[in-house]
């Protein structure tokens, strides 16, 4: 017998124990790396994001969604429980809110911040995910955008029916936002998203008659709105409701109806420290106007008696006039053939939000007969004796005494709205 001397080498010998697969092989595709949490998500791992979840009892949140990701052996299944456990953190938050069960904390219910912070800390669960099984890129975005609806509320809005609109029951659709600029103050609350939490199903009395409303909360990103967020979450319920508002913060001490709002982006940091300045980016843009209007009945709004704080109507805008190279601010709304640079509510996502709901209601054929537009609250404020974030606690009395007005102004004002609008459209 012939002898054949074989130099295996380091390959041979792995392939003999069956390390490498041979090229020849067919072999699972890499698994992709997770990416790394957002900015916004990073901000987690600040003593006050973690305080006000203790303190709150939603701590527990994202360490369960996080074992239940672990248990999850396929897309279908992460799927179902992303959005399971997304729907049951809104209503949660709802719930604490409306006083419905135990508050499992000492921060008072009226507070929107544990909402916010659970939910990052299940964004961020998601994001970094590492399955046993192949999920892709494109999968893990479907995965992380089923999250962001179902715990905003955006898939919970549940319009009565035929039925009960035609006793007299009018529908309303609110929007609030997440609290942002939480570099300058990270225990930073908005009373739009407080205001979406404990109005969220609730029946308001009106001298119209009775009006159920449902609302969503939106996050302070501008890829968000980029992507049709505002539009995928409305166009829905447009056509079925009497009336809607987005609402959002905006000056110290007074509400603002917003009369025009503007297609611009001034390019103000969002959440994730993305700053964007251009036009609105949306659908069908050869159409697209440089303003729209509010057909809230402002008039009734700002002359009623709604709540402490005074209530304007502002007609305000800044434009680039027809044949102008300049911008130029107009105390009483823009001119004809103008270019917007900023809405009465300004050039970040309030003035979007309320741009694209009410460019959305016009292209639905609704302008004429659903009133809609936007609402600025006050600023929310801490004590004086607790404004410096370097040294103040998460909450105070003056904190939790001024975020209950304001809610409570943003009920009243709705009341007056739905009031003074248009009878029933049925």
């Amino acid at each position: 017998m012939t002898h054949i001397r074989v130099r295996t080498g380091v390959l041979g010998l792995a392939l003999v124990a069956g390390l490498v697969v041979p090229a020849t092989a067919t072999a699972a595709p890499p698994r992709a790396t997770a990416p790394a949490p957002t900015v916004e998500e990073r901000r987690l791992d600040g003593e006050v994001p973690q305080e006000i979840l203790r303190r709150s009892g939603f701590a527990g949140v994202a360490p369960a969604f996080a074992r239940g990701l672990g248990r999850a052996d396929s897309y279908r299944e992460a799927r179902r429980l992303a959005a399971r456990e997304g729907s049951a953190l809104w209503r949660r938050a709802v719930d604490r809110a409306q006083g419905r069960g135990p508050a499992r904390g000492d921060i008072t219910r009226d507070d929107d911040r544990p909402l916010y912070w659970a939910r990052l800390g299940m964004t961020r669960e998601l994001r970094t995910w590492n399955p046993g099984f192949q999920l892709t890129e494109r999968q893990r975005d479907a995965l992380l955008g089923v999250l962001e609806r179902t715990s905003r509320g955006q898939t919970d809005i549940d319009l009565p029916g035929g039925e009960q609109r035609g006793k007299g029951l009018k529908r309303v659709l609110l929007t609030g936002f997440d609290p942002f600029t939480l570099d300058r103050d990270i225990r930073i609350s908005n009373p739009s998203g407080a205001a979406a939490l404990a109005l969220d199903g609730t029946v308001i009395q009106t001298e119209a008659g009775p009006a159920r409303v449902e609302t969503a909360v939106f996050p302070v990103r501008w890829r968000d709105f980029t992507q049709g967020a505002v539009e995928e979450a409305l166009r829905p319920y447009l056509p079925r409701v009497d009336l809607f508002t987005t609402v959002s913060q905006g000056r110290v001490g007074r509400f603002d109806v917003e009369r025009t709002n503007g297609a611009w982006r001034g390019g103000f940091p969002d959440n994730d420290n993305v700053s964007r300045t251009e036009t609105v980016p949306v659908a069908a843009p050869a159409s697209q106007p440089q303003w729209t209007t509010t057909t809230l009945p402002y008039e009734a709004i700002t002359a009623a008696d709604t709540g402490r704080f005074p209530v304007y109507d502002n007609t305000s805008v800044t434009e680039i006039p027809a044949g102008g190279t300049e911008a130029v601010v107009r105390p009483d709304g823009p001119t004809p053939g103008s270019t917007a640079r900023a809405g009465g509510g300004g050039d970040y996502l309030s003035n979007e939000i309320a741009y694209r709901a009410t460019l959305l209601r016009d292209r639905l054929g609704l302008r004429s007969t659903l009133p809609g537009g936007h609402v600025h609250t006050p600023v929310l404020r801490f004590g004086a004796e607790n404004a410096d974030p370097a040294t103040g606690t998460v909450t105070d009395p003056a904190f939790v005494r001024n975020r209950l007005d304001i809610v409570a102004q943003v009920r009243s004002i709705v009341a007056v709205a739905v009031s003074a609008s248009e009878p029933d459209r049925s």
